[in-house]
């Protein structure tokens, strides 16, 4: 059901919503346009956005599992492994098992990741640059996108209609 529907009193027919009125679609939309923005810079490095968001979360914080990686981004386990494969095979990260629990794994950046990240860094300033947006602007918006996010994951999954 769409925002429309819900808020309309029973028995009325919801007309469809265009894309551009859809929030879902805004955010989509608005996420693609900044990834084809950062791809050349990430291409020149060898890597990928999502390689990228795995060598950020290991900057935050070394030494995560597959696991908090996953819940970092928001992503499976299962996403995340193949990531961090890649990112071992290209030098940039290792991993290691708990030798505590052998299910967890341990991802560290290696010395090569680290000069990877620092060529990376931040790449907020490409997309200030492209939309000519005041950084309060944009940080104000990031921050109700964030309470958007929250306010969802709190939400919990769905009920089946």
């Amino acid at each position: 059901m769409n925002i429309r529907a819900s808020l309309l009193p029973a028995g009325d027919t919801p007309t469809p919503m265009p894309l551009d009125e859809q929030l879902c679609f805004g955010l989509y939309a608005a996420s693609m346009a900044i990834t084809r923005l950062y791809k050349p810079t990430l291409d020149r490095l060898g890597i990928t956005y999502p390689q990228f968001l795995v060598l950020q979360a290991l900057h935050e914080q070394e030494g995560r599992t597959i696991g908090q990686i996953a819940a970092r981004l928001g992503l499976e386990s299962s996403t995340i492994t193949p990531l961090v494969k890649r990112l071992e095979a290209a030098g940039l990260a290792e991993r290691a098992r708990n030798p505590q629990d052998e299910r967890q794994v341990s991802v560290r950046l290696t010395e090569q990741g680290r000069e990877r990240w620092a060529q990376t860094g931040c790449l907020a300033p490409l997309v200030m640059a492209r939309c000519h947006v005041d950084p309060a602007a944009l940080a104000a918006l990031n921050a109700d996108i964030r309470k958007l996010l929250d306010a969802l994951n709190a939400g919990g999954r769905p009920e089946a209609e």
